[in-house]
């Protein structure tokens, strides 16, 4: 089946693309780019992917486009790094999960009778289990993820084999009584404790976003914007009144952020 033309014009633009990248990376081409390993790259990769979050946070369909082209960028370095070596490819790349999607898209591609968003991700999960070859159910949790992704992906992923309060109440249940397990701990002044049944708090709470529908990383990210936000306004108001950070005393603070608070 021929191509159509807007089809022709992304092969041709990806082509290119992944030209450009082995010319960079070639004898005589770029001698950062030639430098560069799959582990020196990591720090840009993870940098680009949060980039990428923050422009879809904010509504930024011009730096959404350019931070989802600079993180393709690195992959195709990857892939260029590792053809170098003879590991793989970009096109090998593409195979694995153009075939991957439409094995766990029976109810797409095949015969499956999974319609709902919660019968595709049990189905998805049974898949992907008879695909991996390791012991344990969470033995590919990636343990690089960020604490509170890394915790919700854990609870989701345990969630899809039925081990999950059913109520919600049961879940604010938890969070209250690792809160006064934590109370205890620190009345006990006992700081191992202490580390312990914060974790366990953290964890605690991540679950009750998550059984709330909210991602647990987006709802603290909000929160910390807004005390950002709020902590600035501290600071106009006390520059308004010749003052400064760190020659005013906890009261005065306390009393302006209330303020702040109160104004919304």
């Amino acid at each position: 089946m021929a191509l159509k033309s807007s089809d022709q014009q992304l092969a041709s633009n990806f082509v290119k693309l992944r030209e450009i990248v082995a010319k960079l990376r070639a004898p005589g081409g770029c001698p950062w780019d030639r430098e560069q390993t799959h582990e020196s790259l990591l720090p840009a990769l993870i940098e680009e992917a949060y980039e990428v979050a923050g422009a879809v946070r904010v509504n930024d369909t011009v730096n959404f486009r350019e931070e989802l082209g600079d993180l393709l960028l690195l992959i195709v370095m990857h892939a260029e790094i590792a053809r170098e070596s003879e590991r793989f490819d970009i096109d090998g790349v593409l195979k694995d999960v153009t075939e991957k999607l439409i094995r766990r898209h029976p109810h797409v591609f095949g015969k499956s009778d999974a319609r709902d968003s919660g019968a595709v991700l049990k189905q998805w999960e049974s898949i992907k289990r008879s695909e991996k070859t390791g012991k344990y159910y969470l033995g590919d949790l990636p343990a690089a993820l960020p604490a509170l992704v890394r915790a919700q992906k854990a609870q989701s992923k345990v969630a899809r084999v039925n081990f999950d309060w059913t109520d919600l109440g049961n879940v604010t249940a938890k969070v209250e009584e690792e809160i006064q397990e934590l109370k205890q701990a620190v009345l006990e002044q006992d700081r191992k404790s202490i580390e312990e049944e914060v974790g366990d708090l953290l964890f605690a709470v991540v679950n009750l976003a998550r059984k709330c529908k909210l991602d647990a990383e987006s709802a603290l990210q909000a929160a910390t914007d807004k005390f950002v936000a709020r902590f600035n306004r501290l600071e106009d108001e006390l520059r308004k009144h010749g003052k400064r950070l760190g020659n005013v005393d906890l009261a005065e603070m306390d009393a302006i952020w209330n303020q702040i608070k109160t104004a919304g």
